[in-house]
């Protein structure tokens, strides 16, 4: 079944490595708000952590209590750092079978446009309308988790 898709992008004053820095810091994942019933994320520990990143695996608790993880599958560093998400509890492991997001980072100057994209893999056809909905409101809490990056 075709994934829901969606790009947020911004420019930030960090270099891509800060950037990956604050994302390999589960610490800082807590600053994720999320979007009206969108939750937010409570806490985030390393199950795995590698030295070269690909292979580390976070398990991510949301504000409601709903858990997955995320696992980053490639690290190309200054461009391209990509996770897979999966193990969802409910509500969402009714409505997606997994879920990829990419960043990819530029640097122009001294700062860096950086292009967050999103696959949301629908479990179903009867789910997949949901799921849209959902990645609007995703997609709006994505966009101010980067503008509180700046």
């Amino acid at each position: 079944m075709k994934p829901i898709t969606f790009t947020c992008e911004d420019t930030l004053s960090l270099t891509p490595d800060e950037i990956v820095g604050l994302i390999m810091d589960p610490s800082n994942w807590c600053k994720f708000r999320g979007y009206g019933p969108i939750p937010g994320i409570k806490s985030a520990e390393f199950e795995v952590k590698t030295p070269a990143v690909v292979g580390s695996r976070v398990r991510v608790t949301e504000t409601n209590g709903s858990t997955h993880v995320e696992e980053f599958v490639e690290w190309q560093p200054g461009r391209r750092l990509q996770q897979v998400f999966s193990d969802f509890s409910p509500p969402l492991s009714r409505l997606a079978t997994g879920m990829e997001e990419t960043w990819e980072f530029s640097r122009t100057g001294d700062s860096t446009r950086v292009l967050r994209s999103f696959k949301l893999h629908p479990k179903s056809a009867l789910s997949r309308p949901i799921l849209w909905l959902i990645s609007l409101l995703l997609k709006r809490a994505i966009a101010r988790n980067l503008r509180e990056m700046r």
